[in-house]
């Protein structure tokens, strides 16, 4: 395999998106739609140790805005499977760890090289399975390839050698080693780029994994493995299991030869991961490590200083970008009493604006939520909205798909169920303040810490903002949503998560352990008297 040195890159640069208004883009779109369409409904199988698993006892994935049309059927995987691909990833490591760094970083590169090529037609299976809409799909492929990207390049910076304190006579060095097999346990919100960046940072670094897809969104982590088998990572290095999610995912966390955890999900879960984790299981020689990606319930303040024709857009666009299922969601607006009427008249304005229907039309900005589940729990929310404030758009939900309409609640209390909870979907809660104290107390009152943003033309403020938005992404007169692989190092405090910072210049340290080596060096003199 040749040689690959940072020289032999360009600079990292994110992927650009795709612009739809060009008809060459929609036809190769609407093209990949078809393409895909054709291939729904097929089986797949799981893989363990380069092996295809079929099972009798099977999983659809369905299309949320068609619920009868099925886009895959997978294995029902059990425990047994778990034991299988862990196995096979324990063996695949015994040789994988000494592959050389430039080699690693090589096959994400050709990886991305050929997810670009295939851009749209991965769009298009996010757009048939997770009910994303063109442009959001399209974002999200362009996330995975930057990933992929940006890690290849990091692994390169992190296998140069380490500046240490000189010390007279020994040769010294500290080298960042693997940890050993993990599972890659992540959401259905971004099917390619959160699975594909994970998996991407873990491989990497030299280890081998067991992807654990969402059960409600494997086909697209079944084609993003079949991609890097493609480039030609080794049998056993990266499986893919199918099947329930908690009954594999705790035979994952549990297995005494899994040395770490990768997962983004919900907080109970993730809470779940990092308590059985904790506990050591007969012939485990570690202490488990977990990476945990996690909920926000976040805010946008807007002040009466700020340009409220930006505000309300960036407030629209983070509330109801993909209906809202982001953990990065701007699901409460906090606006100073000055300009509160004025403002939410703009924001509903921008809301009404939003077209809610099929996803494979490209006219379309808001899909289906992601499954009936889904579609009870906002439900919910929205009935339980109608008493703790006062609902201004939006409210109905209709079917055969998981459809629901932007939804807009004002005057609500900090405190109510709406305003604290994760709902997961497109509502937005809209809070009255007095003045920036009171902002900013609102804003940090709840038990995340993810993504906030702050509309404001006081510079005082936005340093104030700085300092005190106890959020692990701040975005300042923009929306909160949208971050970027090395631009926005995400990750949020407190129940958001460990502050991973997926797509930064620490994330891939997560996946290693720091090695050192000293070597006592014999004086020459002493050398040749010996030798005399």
């Amino acid at each position: 395999m040749t040689t690959l040195t940072l020289q032999d890159l360009p600079a990292f640069r994110n992927e650009p998106l795709t612009d739809f208004h060009d008809p060459a883009n929609r036809q190769a779109m609407s093209d990949a739609l078809a393409k895909v369409q054709a291939e729904l409904g097929r089986r797949y199988p799981m893989m363990i140790g380069g092996q295809e698993i079929y099972l009798d006892e099977t999983e659809d994935s369905i299309n949320p805005a068609r619920p009868w049309e099925v886009v895959g059927v997978f294995p029902k995987g059990g425990v047994e499977h778990v034991n299988m691909a862990v196995d096979a990833a324990w063996q695949a490591f015994q040789t994988w760890q000494y592959t050389p760094a430039d080699q690693r970083a090589k096959y994400l590169v050709d990886a991305a090289a050929e997810m670009r090529r295939r851009k749209h037609e991965f769009s298009a299976w996010m757009i048939f399975e997770a009910g994303k809409s063109w442009a959001e799909a399209d974002a999200d492929t362009a996330e995975c390839i930057d990933f992929m990207e940006y890690y290849a390049r990091q692994m390169l910076r992190l296998a140069q050698p380490v500046e240490l304190a000189p010390f007279d006579g020994e040769e010294d060095r500290l080298e960042y080693i693997p940890l050993g097999v993990g599972a890659i346990i992540p959401p259905w919100n971004f099917p390619a780029a959160i699975p594909g960046g994970m998996s991407a940072a873990a491989l990497v670094t030299g280890n081998a994994i067991v992807l654990k897809p969402a059960p409600a969104t494997p086909t697209i982590a079944w084609h993003f493995h079949r991609l890097m088998t493609e480039v030609g990572i080794p049998a056993g290095v990266f499986n893919l299991i199918t099947g329930p999610g908690a009954l594999l995912g705790d035979a994952l966390v549990d297995h005494p030869k899994t040395r770490f955890i990768a997962f983004t999900g919900s907080v109970p879960t993730g809470l779940r991961i990092h308590e059985r984790a904790a506990k050591v299981h007969p012939g485990q020689l570690w202490i488990k490590r977990t990476v945990l990606e996690m909920g926000g319930k976040d805010a946008v303040l807007v002040d009466e200083t700020a340009d409220l024709d930006e505000a309300a857009k960036g407030i629209v666009a983070s509330a109801f970008g993909f209906q809202g299922q982001k953990c990065s969601a701007g699901s409460r607006a906090i606006i100073h009493e000055a300009v509160y009427d004025s403002l939410v008249d703009k924001i509903l304005h921008e809301a009404q604006k939003l077209t809610v229907g099929d996803p494979a039309e490209p006219s379309t900005a808001m899909g289906p939520v992601i499954d009936e589940r889904a579609y009870e729990k906002v439900r919910h929310y929205i009935n339980l909205g109608k008493h703790e404030g006062k609902l201004l758009l939006g409210g109905e939900t209709y079917g055969p798909g998981y459809f629901i309409e932007p939804t807009i609640f004002a005057d609500v209390a900090p405190n109510a169920k709406i305003a604290q909870d994760e709902i997961f979907g497109p509502v937005l809660a809209i809070i009255k303040a007095k003045d920036w104290e009171d902002m900013l107390r609102v804003a940090n009152g709840t038990m995340y810490g993810l993504t906030g943003a702050v509309f404001s033309k006081d510079e005082t403020r936005l340093e104030d903002a700085a300092r005190r938005y106890h959020v692990g992404n701040l975005y300042l007169n923009r929306k909160c949503t949208g971050a970027m692989v090395g631009v926005h190092p995400f990750g949020g405090f407190n129940m958001s998560g460990t502050d991973s910072k997926t797509g930064g210049p620490d994330y891939l340290l997560h996946f290693t352990q720091a090695k050192s080596i000293a070597r006592k060096v014999v004086p020459e003199k002493a050398v040749a008297s010996a030798q005399g």
